[in-house]
């Protein structure tokens, strides 16, 4: 019977059995659509990766990403995770693995950055493949009913609720407070509802919380809901992060800026991650997002198929 080899990995920590778990099958030659969706189903994680030779030989990999249910165009902790296993091999379809890797994704070509330190390989910066893309505004009530709770706990004194994009989309929304975000949890009928509405923003409305800490502005808490594709709680999610960062480094007043972002996610659910971004704007525009993440190895092993 044929198989096909896979190493699991926790993304956006230091500490295994926290953060976001990854499934990456390095080499997934031979497989067929079905099969790789079958095992992302079967993993069961946000988001699992299969790994191919790429088509222009001047990039270092083609890297598909697949939900439980969809193959998704981009995504943070896949591209993350995926770069950090590579780091460990010593040559991807016969080239050697440097530290400056990049991925053919079906939202562009994905730059990545190896991180090390005395041990080797800890884990990745990545650049998001597309500009900014700020989409159309949402009701608060709506975001409000996704998420089960009053409407005036979402905060609209800088922005109203909003899709953004830097490769994926998501319906992003600040609330008042720790204690707002913490009471979030999902209403199918809302989120359904929202879905209809809002038909072709993306993937099913996947929601983006966030709190801004007062003390230290550009250091916020995060929570993430997309139970239309199957994750009713995601522990971090580096392209909602990614979209977030560019988008509020957008909405401030500097023309020019170099703005570093910590987004600490997942805390809610007993898997606490924290996303580092550098955000660069140029006259009024943002040019560059990199998305940066460490990794834990957690598991090996390999898959009939």
């Amino acid at each position: 019977m044929p198989t096909a080899d896979f190493v699991t990995v926790d993304v956006f920590t230091t500490e295994r059995f926290a953060g976001n778990p990854l499934a990456v099958v390095p080499d997934a030659r031979g497989l067929t659509d079905r099969q790789m969706q079958r095992i992302a189903t079967e993993f069961n994680y946000a988001e699992s990766t299969f790994v191919l030779p790429p088509e222009n030989p001047e990039n270092s990999a083609r890297v598909r990403i697949f939900t439980p249910t969809m193959e998704i165009p981009f995504a943070g902790h896949p591209n993350v995770g995926t770069a950090y296993v590579l780091g460990q091999r010593p040559d991807l379809f016969g080239k050697a693995v440097t530290d400056q890797l990049r991925f053919e994704e079906i939202a562009g070509l994905v730059e990545v950055g190896l991180l090390r330190d005395a041990t080797g390989v800890i884990g990745a910066t990545i650049r998001a493949p597309r500009p900014l893309e700020i989409g159309a505004e949402i009701e608060p009530s709506l975001i409000a009913g996704c998420v089960t709770i009053d409407a005036e706990h979402i905060r609209t004194t800088a922005h109203k609720p909003v899709f953004a994009s830097v490769g994926l989309a998501f319906a992003i929304a600040e609330l008042d407070g720790l204690d707002a975000l913490a009471a979030a949890r999902p209403n199918m009928t809302i989120f359904h509802e929202a879905a209809a509405r809002h038909a072709g923003a993306g993937l099913d409305f996947p929601v983006f919380l966030y709190v801004r800490n007062p003390q230290t502005p550009w250091s916020l808490r995060a929570r993430m809901f997309a139970p239309l594709d199957n994750v009713m709680e995601d522990p971090a999610t580096g392209s909602a992060s990614a979209a977030l960062s560019a988008f509020l480094v957008t909405q401030a007043p500097e023309k020019d800026a170099g703005v570093h972002v910590t987004i600490e996610q997942g805390v809610e659910m007993g898997r606490r991650s924290i996303i580092e971004l550098d955000v660069v704007k140029s006259a009024g525009t943002v040019t560059g997002v990199t998305i940066s993440g460490r990794c834990v190895p957690v598991m090996r092993g390999s898959i009939d198929v």
